[in-house]
This record gives C-alpha cells, structure tokens and sequence, in this order.
C-alpha cells in the first residue's frame, strides 16, 4: 500500500518522469522481497539499518556493481524518507548506511613507443599546413600534459623561447609555466614559420584553421581521435587520452608525483594520484608476465 502511495506522490508532488517512477517501483519492489523472505512480512516499522546492509551485500553477491547498488539505495532512502514525513516510522533506518564505493576506471592511456609511431609517421599526415599543423599539435600536447582548451588558447605571446617555457591559462583563469626542450623550441620555431607563410590572416592564437582562425574543441578531437584510430587496443581515443599519458610516463621514469602535479595544472594532489594506481597496474602487469613463479 505505501509502496503505491510512493510512487504517487513522485508523479504527483515530485513531477519524476514516468521512467523514474517505474525505476523506483522495480527497486522497492525488489527490497521488499528481500524482506519478505527474510521475515515473512514487510513491515517498515521493523525494519532496521542491519537489513538494509544485508540486503546491498546481497546484491554486490549476485554480482550488481557498486553504481547498481547504490542507485537501488537511493530509491530506499527516498521511500523511509516518505514514510518518516508521513508519520508512519519514527526514524529512518536507511540513514546511518553508506553504498558501496564505486571503483574509479583507470584513465586509457598510450605508452612512449606507441605515440612515437603516432607522431612519426608520415603516412599519418598530409604533406601540407594541415597536416604539420596536427601532427606538432598532437605532439605538443603529448609532450605538456595540456587540456584540449588550453592549447585551443595558446598565444604566440605566451612563449618564451629564451627560458623555454610556455605560459598555460588553465581553469578558473589560474596560470603555470611548463617548460619545453630545445627539440621542441625549433620545432615550434618550424611550425610559426610554416603557418606565417601559408595563413595570410594574423592571428595571435599559436594554432590556428587554414583561414587564419583558431581552433575550435571538436576540431581538436576529430584530429586526436582520426590519427589515434591507429592504436585498435586503445578503448578511448580523446584529446585527454594524450593529457593521461603524459603523466604517465613522467611518473613511469621517476618524476616526481607534485612536480606532475604543478604540470597538469591540479588544484589537488589526489586529481594526480589516479596515475600512480596506472603505474601499478602497469608494474603487476610486467611482474605476473616477467617472474617465473608469479602465476603460480
């Protein structure tokens, strides 16, 4: 009866469209079974916070992921919460339980030697502006850890070719200094001249479409995305699939973990840290296929 009553009140008090209402019915529908078989009635006054932890560890048994369960969950809540306001229960017992924490997807990234062969291969790229244009972008943002932004809004007044730095304007407008190696100042030298010489408007944007005007975010991503089609292991193939392999190997070869920080632009350590789970991951891998008894 209250389970109805419930439902109800979402269409009626709360507007949920009709797809969240049938969501929140099949989840307490699928609680109060749970309940049922385990005490004979569904009575929300006995119910307590041991059933409700009883009834997620069931789930995550039968193989639900944490996301699964803790939408479940929400729906529970949202039900004793009804029913407390409604006087039928003096204290919910969903409260005082946590979900299950989610576990964090490793960020897809691209090893040293698989971007080299991005990078270097000439039947990668057209032979004209465009192509030399997307092939130093790809690398530059592989070799600074930018974000896609952040290279739209490079200006040739944010180099600095005498200290070999960039000038970065990251979020909230905060800026940092990323420096570059000398490879990369003639390199970048090379693409000014290029681009001068083929793009008769003057813009003060570092890269810029044949028309002289800069970049725009999905151009950006249709050139990462096309030229790393090339890695079919690769699951994504974004713009900030460069930005996580560029941490990567800083940490693979020894950088240390706040100086990787200072470079991505993070505001918190604990934004850089996921890549030192990556670098793990990749250091179990290298033991179980390297050492003689690891599988067994």
């Amino acid at each position: 009866m209250w389970k109805e009553k419930f439902i109800q009140y979402l269409r009626v008090e709360k507007n949920y469209s009709s797809h969240t209402e049938i969501s929140y019915f099949n989840d307490l529908t699928q609680f109060e079974e749970f309940i049922t078989e385990e005490g004979g009635t569904f009575d929300p006054a006995h119910i307590n916070s041991t059933h409700i932890r009883i009834w997620m560890s069931r789930l995550m048994e039968q193989g639900l992921k944490a996301r699964s369960v803790n939408r479940k969950l929400s729906a529970v809540k949202s039900f004793f919460r009804y029913l407390k306001k409604k006087g039928v229960i003096v204290q919910n017992p969903v409260e005082p339980v946590s979900g299950p924490k989610a576990t964090k997807k490793l960020p897809s990234f691209v090893n040293d030697p698989e971007m080299t062969k991005v990078i270097d291969d000439p039947m990668e790229y057209s032979d004209d502006f465009r192509g030399h244009r997307d092939r130093f972008l790809i690398e530059l943002l592989y070799l600074t850890g930018m974000r896609r932004a952040e290279l739209i809004a490079l200006k040739d007044t944010d180099i600095d070719f005498g200290a070999c730095t960039l000038r970065v304007t990251g979020k909230r407008n905060k800026q940092r200094i990323i420096p570059f190696s000398d490879t990369t100042k003639e390199k970048l030298k090379e693409y000014i001249a290029a681009r001068d010489a083929e793009i008769e408007n003057k813009s003060p944007f570092l890269f810029v479409k044949e028309d002289g005007e800069p970049l725009y975010p999905k151009l950006v991503y249709n050139v990462i995305h096309n030229h790393l089609s090339s890695i079919p292991t690769l699951a994504k193939k974004s713009p900030h699939v460069l930005r996580h392999s560029f941490a990567t190997e800083m940490l693979n070869n020894g950088a240390e973990i706040n100086s990787v920080k200072e470079l991505l632009g993070h505001s918190s350590l604990a934004s850089t840290e996921v890549y030192t789970h990556v670098t793990f991951e990749e250091l179990k891998k290298a033991y179980h296929y390297a050492h003689p008894r690891a599988k067994k």
